[in-house]
């Protein structure tokens, strides 16, 4: 048991020695932030989640749900019939052509709610419609159309079957009559809490109005957001007695009485969960895993660096150690003491770290606002058991062990031998045994690395990811562990390279190999932030080239433009020439080149080939694959691999086709591509199918602009034209897909930049202990003449070898393991490339030279101050 002048020698060690100690506080403060931080951004992340997903259930306090989408207009009055319902709505929707002004947007509808608390929309002018001519447009509509309450706009569809025209004067529109109705702008609308952002927003009509439009949809194609044009997935309920959890328990079971055919009845938070873990099948989890463990990393770090510093502390501490056990302390009292000031060091720092955690997020809940994040963010997270009791254990946990060996080394120093001239804590040699067991653990880890990365190009990636994960993780505890033997070397000769024949730089290389351990240790800590950090960059680089690769296989082109007017025949007419003119003048767009699409028949009556007629220089100006423009040419059909596929022509070397113009038989060229289309030149089209307009028209964006904001441009454009057009860019996506890798790669490298920082504060503890076992090598220098400038630069070049060292090889082991990651990963989008991110290569090694020079400036300025003959008389 610890006495009271052993915890008040504790405090006065940890008072003189604050300057030492801010350093491995800082670790442990750095580290548990992260935890603390990564914990409650998990928190944020999932109410987030549940109230985006909640939103457009709005206050109401119930929901009934039917997976299959089976309930009907009967079900919505059976639970309007219930007891302590106050109301109920069934959720439809529908869509819209709205007109006006010259523009035209296909709108979004839902219908009126019969009572407030069951829509997440609110009204910002006017009134909720109340006639089936009246519509509530969202603010972002009514500004582009430039109207507002009591204004007039135009909504077109095709009616099918014998229902008739609104307007006597619609056109005929395949198969039934084009309705032109007026509409009268009865109120704008704003969506609050975000529930339909995702899908642009809503219009709000009558339920009368909505089911009439809904009766309207072909009955083959009738689906929805939803349900089906005949059912509907959920109901919203609205009680007498919100709130009240008797009146909740009670509607529960009188609604799934009155609702046979409901899959369940739930509140809208329930149900929203059960929405989430459906789609995301427990990402949440799966990100908070992955998270913690970049934070273990830099816990890890963390220990190191506090495992250096104790052994500094040990250091300086040694003749103060061995008057105590001279005036009668045991080792017992020796060793508690150093694990006290351990507990007390983790125990302060984890309570800053979650301090500064916590603040972190909540400030940046606060700026969180000012940024279009598309999503309602909670204004403050309280802070729960788990965020404070589990940062804070971490904390002192990490701490206490990595002060395990430093109290141990300093227990066992014998009082008379103490107050002699010793070694510094970590200088003895290292075991064979442990040297075989890093070998093992190296080469074994590399093998089931590449076993995992065959496995994956095989087919089999879970199997092949777990057997790449574990190989890897190690073969890197291999090299952690052997590296007290072999990095030292390697810092030595690294540092003879930076300054061959100055005493400065020999004078560096030979302290690298004073301390194997120290220097392996520190050296060690940088290299594990390095690694993960290099791996992360470079995974993604390379997943994002066989990304892109992929995306350009699969579709051919950046921007597609398609007439969705038909004639009387069914046969899709030209694209109106409004529509390319207007083109003409959006910045950012490329070529944009006609396309006319073909069903062919084929004469050996297989599956009819949809083709892609193109000019082979039109298709070469666009195409994100101009390999398969070189192959198209005059009596060929060049066939890529989905197609080839898609209608059975796989090893086909020509096929006969059939059109109006008669038969034609071409040779089927095989391209890589992986596009659903084949294509054919216009000079074979007039041979098979003669006059078809060009229904298609397709554009390539420009690399350096922005694919949303162009395709946001083309569709402006197209509506002030009047006409329709369906507009579909896979640039967006794959420009969608590249924002997700960047996003993430940022985190994920903001993060494991936690774990450099605080290996760089081992850096400069290394160097201060480096001092201190040197006080009287570096008097003696100093008195055969090496100035304080050389004494300096010998510093400095240690710092920068250490960290130089620990950079470089960490760049290389993340290279194998970020290139080994993706190609398992991704294998099945075939050759991965090793894509090397130079920039952020260089900017790793840069800082961690700058970081390595700066942290000698304060041990420097310890050994210069030193006078050679005081520090002479010191041993």
């Amino acid at each position: 048991m610890l006495t009271s002048p052993t915890l008040r020698l504790t405090l006065v060690q940890m008072r003189r020695s604050v300057g030492r100690l801010a350093a491995a506080g800082l670790a442990v403060v750095i580290s548990t932030a992260f935890v603390a931080a990564t914990l409650q951004a998990g928190t944020v992340i999932t109410r987030t989640t549940y109230d985006q997903v909640a939103a457009q259930y709005a206050d109401a306090d119930l929901v009934v749900f039917d997976r299959k989408g089976t309930m009907t207009a009967a079900d919505v009055d059976a639970v309007r019939d219930v007891d302590g319902v106050a109301a109920a709505d069934g959720f439809q929707g529908a869509y819209a052509e709205l007109v006006h002004g010259g523009r035209t947007v296909y709108q979004s509808l839902v219908g009126a709610p019969s009572d407030p608390r069951l829509s997440p929309l609110v009204l910002a002018d006017g009134a909720w419609p109340d006639r089936p001519d009246r519509i509530a447009l969202p603010a972002d509509a009514a500004e582009l159309f430039g109207v507002g309450v009591g204004d007039t706009i135009t909504s077109t569809r095709c009616l099918r079957g014998d229902r008739p025209a609104v307007e006597k004067d619609g056109a005929e529109c395949f198969g039934g009559r084009q309705s032109v109705e007026r509409l009268t702008v009865s109120g704008v609308v704003d969506d609050p809490r975000g529930a339909y952002a995702a899908g642009g927003g809503v219009a709000v009509v009558t339920p009368e109005a909505l089911r009439d439009r809904l009766a309207s949809v072909p009955a083959d194609g009738g689906k929805t957001d939803a349900g089906t044009v005949d059912g509907m997935r959920t109901l919203v309920v609205a009680l007498d007695h919100p709130g009240d959890p008797a009146a909740v328990a009670a509607a529960r079971d009188a609604l799934a009485a009155a609702v046979p055919s409901a899959t369940g009845v739930t509140t809208p938070r329930e149900y929203a969960q059960d929405v989430v873990s459906a789609i995301s099948d427990g990402q949440n989890i799966v990100y908070l895993v992955f998270v913690l463990a970049l934070a273990a990393v830099s816990l890890v770090v963390a220990g190191l660096v506090i495992a250096n510093t104790f052994q500094v502390l040990v250091a300086q501490r040694s003749h103060t150690l061995a008057l105590l056990r001279c005036v009668g302390a045991g080792t017992g009292q020796v060793y508690r003491g150093v694990l006290l000031e351990a507990a007390v060091l983790g125990t302060v720092a984890s309570a800053g770290g979650i301090v500064v955690g916590s603040l972190l997020v909540q400030a940046g809940l606060l700026v969180a606002p000012n940024f279009d994040l598309g999503v309602t963010l909670p204004r403050s997270v309280p802070l729960s058991v788990p965020v404070v009791l589990g940062p804070l254990g971490v904390g002192l946990l990490v701490t206490l062990a990595a002060a395990l060996a430093p109290a141990r080394a300093a227990s066992r120093v014998a009082p008379l031998a103490a107050l002699r001239p010793s070694d510094a804590p970590g200088r003895h040699g290292t075991g064979r045994g442990r040297g075989v067991l890093a070998a093992l653990a190296t080469l074994g880890g590399l093998v089931l690395l590449g076993a995992g990365v065959a496995l994956g190009m095989d087919g089999r990636i879970d199997v092949g990811l777990f057997a790449a994960v574990l190989g890897g993780s190690v073969s890197l505890g291999g090299v952690i562990v052997g590296s007290v033997f072999w990095l030292p070397r390697v810092a030595a000769a690294f540092g003879r390279l930076v300054g061959a024949g100055g005493p400065a730089a020999r004078l560096a290389s030979a302290n690298a190999l004073r301390n194997p351990r120290r220097t392996a240790a520190t050296s060690t800590a940088l290299l594990i932030g390095v690694t993960l950090v290099s791996m992360m960059t470079t995974g993604a680089a390379s997943a994002r080239a066989a990304l892109d690769d992929e995306l350009d296989a699969r579709f051919p082109v950046d921007l597609q433009l398609t007439g969705t007017t038909l004639d009387r025949n069914g046969a899709q007419t030209a694209v109106p020439s409004a529509v390319t003119d207007a083109l003409a003048d959006v910045d950012g767009l490329g070529a944009v080149v006609p396309v006319t699409n073909l069903s062919a028949e084929r004469a050996d009556g297989g599956r009819p080939v949809q083709v892609a007629v193109v000019d082979p220089a039109d298709l070469r100006a666009v195409a994100n694959t101009p390999a398969d423009a070189d192959l198209l040419r005059p009596g060929t059909l060049v066939v890529p691999e989905r197609a080839a596929r898609l209608y059975g022509l796989e090893g086909a070397d020509s096929v006969e086709l059939t059109g109006p113009g008669g038969d034609l038989t071409l040779d089927v060229v095989h391209s890589g591509s992986r596009s659903d289309r084949a294509y054919l030149t216009p000079h074979d089209l007039d041979a098979l199918a003669p006059g078809l307009p060009a229904g298609e028209l397709w554009a390539g964006v420009d690399d350096d602009r922005e694919a949303a904001d162009v395709v946001t441009a083309v569709q402006d454009a197209v509506s002030t034209t009047g006409e329709t057009v369906g507009i579909a860019g896979i640039v967006v996506q794959r420009s969608a897909y590249q924002q997700i890798i960047d996003v993430i790669l940022a985190i994920v490298v903001g993060l494991l930049a936690v774990a450099v920082l605080i290996a760089l504060i081992g850096v400069a503890n290394t160097l201060s202990l480096s001092v201190i076992d040197r006080t009287r090598e570096n008097a003696m220098l100093r008195a055969i003449g090496l100035s304080r400038g050389q004494l300096r630069a010998t510093l400095a070049v240690e710092g920068m070898v250490i960290a130089g060292v620990g950079a470089v090889l960490g760049v290389l082991l993340g290279l194998l393991y970020g290139w080994a990651g993706a190609t398992t990963a991704l294998s099945t989008l075939g050759t991965v490339p090793l894509v090397v991110p130079w920039p952020d290569v260089a900017a790793v090694l840069g800082v961690a030279l700058v970081a390595g020079l700066v942290a000698s400036v304060v041990p420097a300025r310890a050994a210069v101050r030193i006078r050679p003959v005081a520090a002479l008389a010191t041993e």
